[in-house]
């Protein structure tokens, strides 16, 4: 049971003193007032610039990343190890470079960016290789730490840089 006595908006607004209540008020008003822009301002991440068409083209690869770690997740759940082998190698490995467009996407993005999706791919074909070896011997533990490094470097990318 909520005791009003110890909500403090409603302890502010059945305040006596008026001043009290005003003050609240235009402080709720002027945060709410505040520009949608501001964000930008305070985003501490790297704005990369790029053609629309190449924004477009790595969302569109980034929404694909997530897709097949998703599916990587469902496939090991059911025990496919195989099939998340595939899906990991095929659309996040180093394998899959040519069919992201990683060379046309490469000059747009500042070196440590590079190196950042690097290593992801580089990671995503080291799980591949350790899932693989968990189908024959059994033990996933090191396949899901392989599996977590590749999701890290998407963190640290999406941490450091942004496209808006």
């Amino acid at each position: 049971m909520l005791h009003t006595d110890c909500f403090w908006p409603i302890l502010l607004l059945k305040a006596p003193n008026m001043k009290i209540r005003m003050l609240f008020c235009l402080s709720l008003l002027a945060s709410i007032a505040v520009p949608v822009h501001a964000g930008e301002q305070s985003d501490p991440r790297k704005k990369i610039d790029m053609p629309d068409m190449m924004q477009n083209h790595l969302k569109q690869n980034m929404r694909d990343h997530l897709l097949a770690l998703s599916e990587i997740q469902e496939t090991l759940g059911a025990s496919q190890f195989g099939k998340a082998a595939d899906i990991a190698e095929q659309r996040l490995g180093m394998s899959s470079l040519d069919a992201h467009g990683a060379a046309h996407m490469a000059p747009f993005m500042p070196r440590e960016m590079q190196d950042i999706g690097t290593e992801m791919h580089h990671a995503a074909s080291r799980f591949a290789i350790s899932v693989r070896n968990a189908e024959v011997n059994g033990d996933l533990r090191p396949a899901m730490t392989d599996l977590s490094k590749v999701s890290r470097q998407c963190v640290a990318c999406h941490a450091a840089y942004r496209i808006h």
